[in-house]
Formats: C-alpha cells, structure tokens, sequence
C-alpha cells in the first residue's frame, strides 16, 4: 500500500518507563533512549493512499490522522506501538481496523493555512480525545543521525500490533526522514490523558516534515 504523510508534526515527551509498561502489551518490550520512554502525539495529513498498481479510492485517499505511539523493539527491530490513531475517513477507520488490527477512531478533523503557520484541530466522538494545536516549520532542513534522539524517535521501519496473543509486525518502507526543527502552540491536547498517559508538564521536542512518501506492507505473525 502506498500513501504520502504530508506536514506532519512530531510532538515527544519522556514518560515514565513504568507507566508505559502497564499500558504497552507485555509482548512488546519497550525500546528507550539511554534509558528513557518517550511518548509522541502526530497530527498530519494522509494523501494519495492506494493499492499499489490499482488508482486511489474516493473517500479513502486523501485524510487527516493524529497518532499517539510510543516505541518497541522485537527480536532487534525497533518499530513504533500505537495507542490510538484517529483519522476523519470512516473507511479508513474501518479497513484498518479489519486489515491491521490497529485502535484506530474516528474524529471531526480541520486543518487551515494561516500564512506559514498550519492550525490543526481533532475531536474524537464525544469529546474523547481532543487535539489544537497550531505549527510550522522554522530551520533547515536535516537528516537525523545514527545515534541521535531524533534518529531513534522518528527513523523507524515496522508498526506493531498483538492481537489474540499473537505479535503481529507490519513492515514500512521510505527514504530517510528529511526533518526540520518546528515551532508549536499547544491549546489543547488531551489524546494521551483518554489513554491513561500523563504527560511531564514540559515543552515537547518538536520536529516538522513536510512529505515522505511510504509503502507499507501487509502485517504478518512475528515467530516467537
């Protein structure tokens, strides 16, 4: 499957590792930095998403997401665990539900051009989980290096999922992360807090990308 993440914000936090494990499956070992959790909040744009060889399906194609992940490492390779992705296309919802198992929901999505700024607002169904938050970009453009804190967030090539006690690994395929430093005002987030995930009340790390073109594949069982 194809798709392009377009002017998409990276927003992380160091959590407590504790905390995450009683909410990550214990099938999953927890991957940190230099022996700290982190947890990440991604609003973007999804366009262009289709069956390779077959044309995009109206409806489908084209939407805004905001994922809360966090990282794990399975059998050496690191990958990313989602606690939630919400999207505004209900098939979207749905296929992804069926085909990856993934805890996608739905949400009342809204995205603006305000001169260089990009204003971003989601709202799960009752209010669940709320997103406002306005961002840009503001310096040059770079590639994570191996080693770095911005390399282990963001340069990450498998999702993970378990489902009926089995892991289930979906592998992704993409040039490497083309970054920017970002500038955000946060109004409102509440995506982690509907998750049971209190964030420190410190300014996240912030990382803007403004397109990288993605294949992901079809999800299979991970041997154990």
């Amino acid at each position: 499957m194809f798709q392009s993440w377009q002017e998409q914000l990276f927003m992380h936090w160091p959590v407590q590792r504790a905390m995450l494990r009683e909410l990550v499956p214990k099938e999953l070992p927890l991957d940190t930095y230099h022996g700290t959790a982190y947890v990440g909040v991604t609003p973007f744009l999804i366009s262009d998403l289709h069956v390779r060889l077959l044309p995009p399906l109206p409806g489908v194609s084209r939407f805004l997401e905001t994922n809360l992940r966090t990282y794990v490492n399975v059998a050496g390779k690191p990958g990313v665990f989602f606690f939630s992705l919400d999207a505004a296309s209900r098939l979207a919802v749905a296929g992804a539900r069926a085909s990856f198992h993934l805890p996608y929901f739905f949400a009342e999505m809204e995205s603006q051009r305000q001169g260089t700024w990009i204003r971003y607002q989601s709202s799960r169904k009752n209010h669940a989980a709320e997103l406002t938050v306005a961002y840009r970009p503001i310096g040059d453009s770079f590639h994570a290096a191996p080693g770095t804190l911005e390399h282990f967030l963001i340069e990450r090539y498998a999702l993970y999922v378990v489902h009926r006690r089995r892991v289930i690994r979906g592998d992704i395929h993409h040039r490497q992360w083309k970054l920017q430093p970002a500038a955000a005002t946060i109004e409102l987030n509440t995506v982690p807090r509907a998750h049971n995930i209190e964030l420190p009340a410190i300014e996240p790390l912030l990382h803007y990308s403004a397109r990288q073109d993605t294949l992901i594949w079809l999800p299979s069982v991970v041997p154990q």
